[in-house]
C-alpha cells in the first residue's frame, strides 16, 4: 500500500462521512496486498500518522473533515459490527440529567454482541449485552440526526440499569417527578 493511494481512498471514504474503518475494510481497499504485506503497510501507515489506530482491528483517518463529536458512538458501532448497540445506562442518564454524575471519558452502550471493555483514545467504551429483540429495542430508543448510535429512552435507560444490577442509588428522583408532573401539564 502506497502513501499516495491511501490517501486518496482515505479522501474519497472521507466525502462519504466514513473515517473509522476495520482492518477488513482497508483489506478491501487493497485487496492484492497480502496478509503479512497489510499488517506492516497498517504498523507504516500509523507511524506515519495517516491512520490512527483506536482499537484491535480497528483504524480512525486523523485527517477526515466528516469526524464530529460522536467519534466514540463511531468506533463502539464498528466495534459490534452487525449487532444493534444504543447508548444507554449512565451515559444517557446522564445526558437526561436524571443522574448528576457525568461520565467524563466512559460511554455505556446496551448491545446484542458481546460484553466488554474497549479503551480507546477517545472513551473507554463499555459494552452491556441484552437478550432483548430488535423490535423491542427498536420501540425503547431514539434516532437521533447525526448521531451514529440510537439512544435509549429515559424509562428504557431506567430500566436497563436497573435490569444490569447498576447502582440506581444515583437516580436523581426529583427529576424523574419533575418530568412525570411536566407530562402531565
Amino acid at each position: 500500500m502506497k502513501k499516495i493511494e491511501l490517501i486518496r481512498k482515505l479522501s474519497e471514504l472521507d466525502r462519504r462521512g466514513v473515517y473509522v474503518m476495520a482492518r477488513r475494510d482497508i483489506e478491501k481497499l487493497f485487496p492484492e496486498e497480502g496478509e503479512k504485506a497489510m499488517e506492516k503497510s497498517l504498523q507504516r501507515m500509523v507511524a506515519d500518522g495517516l491512520l490512527q489506530r483506536v482499537a484491535k482491528g480497528l483504524y480512525l483517518n486523523p485527517a477526515a473533515t466528516s469526524k464530529n463529536r460522536w467519534v466514540a458512538e463511531e468506533i463502539a458501532k464498528a466495534l459490534r459490527p452487525g449487532c444493534l448497540s444504543y447508548v444507554s445506562l449512565e451515559s444517557v442518564l446522564s445526558e437526561y440529567g436524571v443522574i448528576s454524575q457525568i461520565p467524563i471519558s466512559r460511554m455505556t452502550v446496551m448491545t446484542t454482541g458481546k460484553s466488554g471493555v474497549v479503551d480507546t483514545p477517545f472513551a473507554t467504551i463499555e459494552f452491556t449485552h441484552t437478550k432483548r429483540g430488535v423490535a423491542q429495542i427498536i420501540e425503547r430508543t431514539i434516532l437521533v440526526k447525526s448521531r451514529p448510535l440510537r439512544i435509549a429512552t429515559r424509562q428504557a435507560a431506567i430500566r436497563d440499569l436497573l435490569r444490569v444490577g447498576r447502582n440506581a442509588n444515583m437516580i436523581d428522583h426529583n427529576a424523574l417527578e419533575d418530568e412525570s408532573q411536566g407530562e402531565g401539564a
